[in-house]
């Protein structure tokens, strides 16, 4: 009984230990892009270089489209803790709903987004099939 009692209390000790350990790291937390500037600081990260001319926020915060004065686009993604972020080129996908834009960076491991855009999914959608061209 004793040693039932003496394990539990081990048990939980080192769950409590792990779950401090990762609320330390910040695993597991809900990033958002919080602002258009905090959308151009992560571009600069993931482009070297990238200084954006016009941006669109996705509504929730999970991604951004940014275009720089070359008339390159760069897709932000959340991914995990972090955001990821890819120049879209010719292969790109684009589907518009409304006000919202799913996209797709042609590589298979970044996968789609769906983007709530407001009225400048429009706009964007559009810049999105001038690259096809």
């Amino acid at each position: 009984m004793v040693g039932e009692l003496i394990q539990l209390g081990a048990s939980l000790v080192a769950i409590l230990a792990l779950a401090g350990l990762a609320r330390w790291l910040a695993l597991g937390d809900d990033v958002r892009i919080t602002s258009e500037d905090h959308a151009r600081s992560l571009a600069a990260e993931a482009v070297y270089g990238f200084s954006a001319s016009d941006l669109a926020l996705d509504r929730a915060g999970i991604g951004a489209l940014l275009r720089d004065d070359q008339g390159r686009i760069l897709l932000l993604r959340r991914h995990g803790a972090h955001f990821a972020g890819r120049l879209l080129d010719s292969h790109a996908f684009a589907r518009l709903d409304r006000n919202f834009l799913t996209i797709g960076s042609g590589e298979k491991t970044f996968g789609h987004i769906t983007l709530d855009l407001g009225d400048k999914a429009q706009v964007w959608a559009s810049s999105l099939r001038h690259l096809e061209s």
